[in-house]
């Protein structure tokens, strides 16, 4: 999928399901959701996750930092791309996201919005000359405080997660800018 397809999807389909274990697999098979994040699995499993939501019509990245069994090397980004269906990966390793997108797939680069330290690492991020697709910053409650800042330093769409606990958190990161929200509260994605 084109960056530009991948970017206007997920704009076009602002709740993305993120998923952390079966249960949640299966709920997301039965939603109206386009895009699912993949949370969980091992390099056993893995292949097996994706291959089900691909078989449901998803869009499907994969948290290549939180499956067991796969370093942060580069190599895991193959492993992702060749062994899985899936359309691309998440990470909060710069490098890792850079190799994707030169391998062709899409890309979401991780932050943690714990210190002024996240901003800085975001204005290096902004001057690389490989940029991911979307910047996803957490935790989607401190969003609203963080986009305009984020936007004078880094012109890549950016998106929110963690901690969203109800509807109104999430139109609420979405009128701050952020163009999608992702959020394992299964509530939301049936809102």
């Amino acid at each position: 999928m084109e960056r530009e397809e991948f970017i206007d999807l997920v704009e076009a389909n602002p709740v993305v399901a993120a998923i952390k274990d079966d249960d949640g697999l299966e709920r997301s098979l039965h939603s109206e959701i386009d895009v699912v994040f993949v949370l969980y699995g091992d390099v056993i499993s893995i292949r097996d996750i994706v291959h089900r939501l691909k078989e449901g019509g998803k869009t499907v990245l994969v948290h290549v930092d939180l499956i067991s069994g796969l370093a942060p090397k580069e190599v895991s980004v193959d492993f992702i791309q060749k062994y899985t269906e899936a359309d691309g990966i998440i990470s909060t390793r710069r490098n890792l996201t850079e190799y994707a997108r030169s391998l062709g797939m899409n890309t979401v680069l991780r932050y943690f919005m714990i210190d002024s330290l996240a901003l800085q690492n975001i204005r290096r991020q902004s001057k690389a000359e490989t940029q991911p697709d979307i910047i996803e910053i957490l935790p989607a409650i401190l969003v609203p405080d963080f986009i305009s800042r984020i936007r004078k330093i880094c012109k890549v769409p950016l998106m929110a997660s963690g901690l969203v606990t109800n509807k109104q958190e999430t139109l609420h990161a979405l009128n701050a800018g952020a163009i999608a929200v992702s959020t394992t509260n299964q509530e939301i994605w049936f809102s």
